[in-house]
């Protein structure tokens, strides 16, 4: 997995990335009520506001990590929101995406780099 410094994590799978959001964030955010994704067919370039997290303490964008195309998202979330606090890193990604150039992840953080930020 790679990280972004806006606590996202990338899962590489041939030429999609699963996308979502890193523990860390989800235990920062607190109980989550709603999230509103992207619709699957939008082209995003990096740092385009993509999707909306609204907890209990506070509302957050979450912005593309990357250039590409959302080609899924996880309408799960719609309907049990909860699943981000629950199961950050696996059954609550946000969305799957087809990179614009795949060598742009060599430029995100590995674990060891993500874990060094947060510290």
């Amino acid at each position: 997995m790679k990280y972004t410094e806006d606590h996202e994590w990338l899962r590489a799978e041939g030429d999609i990335v699963t996308v979502g959001i890193t523990a860390h964030a989800s235990e920062q955010l607190g109980d989550v009520v709603f999230v509103e994704l992207p619709e699957a067919g939008t082209t995003v370039s990096k740092d385009d506001e993509i999707c909306v997290i609204e907890s209990v303490k506070a509302a957050s964008d979450i912005r593309a990590p990357l250039d590409g195309e959302i080609v899924e998202v996880n309408d799960e979330l719609a309907d049990n929101p909860g699943m981000v606090n629950e199961d950050p890193t696996g059954k609550a990604w946000f969305f799957k995406m087809k990179l614009a150039d795949k060598s742009a992840l060599d430029g995100l953080m590995d674990e060891a780099a993500y874990n060094a930020l947060i510290g």
